[in-house]
């Protein structure tokens, strides 16, 4: 690996750190579709190492296109991030493109280094699931290549979202606990830097408005975690101020409450009803099956690799902003308010 001061990476430090030819080095910057994903992926790991771009394939290739994409996730373990991936790979397959992930774990460092990727042109554009536009050693955002937003929307008009409709979604949330009779309902968020929270609280604001009586906003900040959701109950029981039903975030925090009310003696639903919102795949493993809001991950993967691919085609298209419908799930987590002790 090269350093400050040490000379030029050159391509017979790639070829050794990958444990692969010359040659291969050169045909996977040349025409990656023509070698092994795990080879094109041992490459591409060695020139971000290395640093190598002072050669003239890396000059050729910033003329040309990788045909890879780039794809940064705050954490690869988020049960929503396996869905959209297979339907941006199924676009970029389809399309003669490959997909390189960069599981940043929220780390500035980490961010830089995927950024190599982009900067030696290994690939042409990026897809988002961070929140966050990354900053740490990237040039000025209108140098960076075609980028689309997922699962989190960016503040920024120039960059593409695609994502479920937050708001709508948790409105029909909302006003389904209603519909059972439920008047008390605790809305527990996702964290106060998560953009996502703020849009599904939002709607569970309109969907209190929908109905007849006047009914409390009882927001209580959590985390997105089960941990998160247990310890919102176990606050709500010293307070002695309690719901007759829980609208979570995400199906973990849903999960956390169901947990902390079963230790507590307590039945769902016959004493709480709990809804979640993702549908990830334990949310009808559980006991009872977690009533939830059913996201399109794969059709979001699906449309934001599209998205992408259309404006690596055209780099003068506009932003575009695409949020898909959320299907309301009902399982056993939720019960009529008369068949619960209130």
């Amino acid at each position: 690996m090269s350093e400050p001061g040490d000379r030029p990476a050159t391509i017979e430090d790639v070829a050794r750190l990958a444990g692969v030819s010359i040659a291969t080095v050169s045909r996977a910057m040349r025409s990656p579709e023509k070698v092994a994903e795990s080879t094109r992926k041992k490459v591409t790991a060695a020139i971000a190492r290395t640093g190598y771009t002072a050669n003239a394939l890396a000059q050729s290739l910033r003329m040309q296109r990788s045909k890879m994409v780039l794809v940064l996730a705050s954490s690869i373990a988020d049960p929503n991030f396996s869905g959209i991936l297979t339907g941006l790979e199924k676009v970029a397959n389809d399309r003669g493109y490959g997909v390189l992930i960069g599981n940043t774990e929220g780390a500035i460092a980490l961010e830089q280094n995927y950024l190599r990727f982009l900067s030696t042109g290994m690939a042409d554009g990026l897809i988002l699931l961070t929140g966050h536009i990354p900053v740490a050693g990237a040039p000025a955002t209108g140098a960076l290549p075609p980028i689309v937003a997922t699962e989190r929307p960016v503040s920024n008009p120039e960059v593409s979202y695609v994502g479920v409709d937050d708001v709508a979604a948790s409105k029909i949330a909302t006003e389904y606990l209603i519909s059972l009779g439920h008047r008390r309902i605790t809305f527990i968020s996702g964290g106060m830097t998560d953009i996502r929270s703020d849009l599904r609280h939002s709607g569970y604001l309109q969907g209190l408005k929908e109905s007849p009586e006047t009914l409390r906003d009882w927001r209580m900040e959590g985390e997105g975690t089960s941990e998160s959701g247990r310890a919102v109950v176990e606050r709500l029981f010293i307070k002695d101020d309690l719901p007759t039903a829980f609208f979570c975030f995400n199906d973990n925090t849903a999960i956390g409450v169901i947990s902390a009310l079963q230790l507590r003696g307590y039945r769902v639903p016959e004493d709480f009803s709990v809804l979640g919102f993702d549908d990830i795949p334990f949310a009808s493993n559980i006991t009872p099956g977690l009533t939830t809001i059913r996201q399109p991950r794969h059709r979001i993967g699906e449309l934001a690799m599209e998205i992408l691919l259309a404006k690596l085609a055209n780099r003068a298209l506009p932003a575009r902003s695409h949020v898909l419908h959320g299907d309301l799930v009902v399982r056993e987590s939720c019960a009529a308010i008369g068949k619960q002790r209130r």
